[in-house]
């Protein structure tokens, strides 16, 4: 899948306001995946690439028209889980216990009941964070 072509949309105001916006009808997975590509983008290691392949998950996510419109309940963000799902795989590696940590905090303040489950089913596609950062 290539992402680059919407890494144009992404800024961080775009991101927040759009994730603020859609936070409780978006659900847990789907907010708790766009907040760990988001801290995984942030961290001075994470190298060129991966940040390039953030930007493009996220760019699509904030990106005004895409595939299925937003606006339809439900299956309008199934292809924002989707790209942002090959994303978080993409990267998986400079998903840290720090940026898991970021993003669960940040997601308990959107969401104050979110689904453990949900977390748990994300970091499973993860693994376990690594202790060290990966060789670049």
């Amino acid at each position: 899948m290539n992402l680059l072509p919407y890494r144009r949309f992404f800024s961080p105001g775009r991101f927040w306001a759009k994730l603020a916006g859609f936070a409780r009808t978006a659900g847990t997975k789907t907010v708790y995946t766009a907040l760990l590509l988001y801290y995984a983008y942030e961290r001075d290691d994470t190298p060129g690439w991966a940040k390039k392949t953030v930007l493009g998950a996220l760019g699509y996510l904030v990106m005004p028209l895409d595939a299925v419109p937003d606006l339809t309940p439900i299956l309008g963000y199934t292809d924002d889980v989707a790209v942002l799902g090959a994303g978080l795989i993409t990267v998986a590696a400079y998903i840290n216990k720090d940026v898991r940590s970021k993003a669960r905090n940040k997601l308990h303040k959107w969401l104050p009941n979110p689904s453990e489950a949900d977390i748990r089913d994300v970091e499973s596609r993860l693994g376990d964070p690594p202790d060290s950062d990966p060789i670049q």
